[in-house]
């Protein structure tokens, strides 16, 4: 009889095509996830399909997304996890394996999203973190950026910092903050909300570091909001800087 799981996995999206399976692109996390699981050891021979609590975007990394699957299995929790990490790339991970109850959807069921964008400030380049930091020459207002962010703050219509033109979908989502912190030589962005849309946490620290080196004024991201209008946002900062850190549920 076939169990629900839940699994938290942590990766490098550096040398991936996003998250979500591709029909003719063997890089993607859940096309990884899916092969080795659907080969381990069960009473069943289907294919395995997993469901994320999202759809990273190339490049994008992860610390805490959250999947679920249905498994006939004898092994254990323990077993699966250690099973997954035996056989999966380096690059990803599987922090836990927990049975969940037969109503458990990792996306449906997700209340929250916890994501931090990561820029490396200075001359010199970060060489051995480069492939998870944005670099910055110089160091942006960050007073003028978190008085911009608190435009964001509230459930909005974002349009304007969706990165696909063709959403058909409401754009409106819920942020519940977004915080600023410099430590050192890293400034880092993080953002929670209820969800987010494709590109809009790149759009927006876009936004806001252009502001924050005083190439848009700190009341323009409202007008931006109001305008619904993707050509009035800032720039989309790289994906290398992104990493999902939590997905939250009641």
């Amino acid at each position: 009889m076939k169990q629900n799981y839940k699994l938290l996995l942590s990766y490098d999206g550096s040398r991936y095509y996003g998250f979500e399976r591709q029909k003719d692109q063997e890089l993607t996390i859940q096309g990884k996830l899916e092969s080795v699981l659907t080969a381990m050891p069960r009473s069943d021979r289907e294919p395995v399909e997993s469901f994320s609590a999202g759809r990273t975007d190339a490049g994008v990394h992860a610390r805490g997304m959250c999947c679920n699957v249905f498994l006939d299995t004898d092994l254990t929790e323990e077993e699966i996890q250690d099973y997954c990490n035996q056989y999966l790339p380096e690059d990803i991970g599987v922090n836990s394996v927990k049975k969940a109850g037969e109503r458990f959807h990792a996306r449906y069921l997700a209340t929250g999203k916890i994501y931090r964008y990561s820029c490396h400030i200075g001359k010199n380049k970060e060489v051995f973190e480069r492939k998870y930091l944005y670099h910055l020459e110089e160091e942006p207002d960050i007073e003028a950026m978190q008085k911009a962010a608190s435009y964001l703050i509230g459930e909005k219509d974002f349009k304007s910092f969706c990165g696909n033109p063709k959403m058909k979908k409401s754009t409106v989502r819920k942020l519940f903050n977004i915080e600023i912190r410099k430590t050192g030589s890293t400034l880092r962005f993080y953002f929670h909300g209820s969800g987010f849309l494709q590109y809009q946490i790149r759009i927006m620290v876009g936004t806001l570091l252009e502001v924050g080196f005083h190439k848009k004024r700190v009341e323009e991201v409202e007008e931006i909001l109001l305008a619904k209008d993707r050509t009035k946002a800032g720039f989309t900062a790289p994906a290398k800087g992104l990493c999902l850190m939590k997905v939250e549920y009641d």
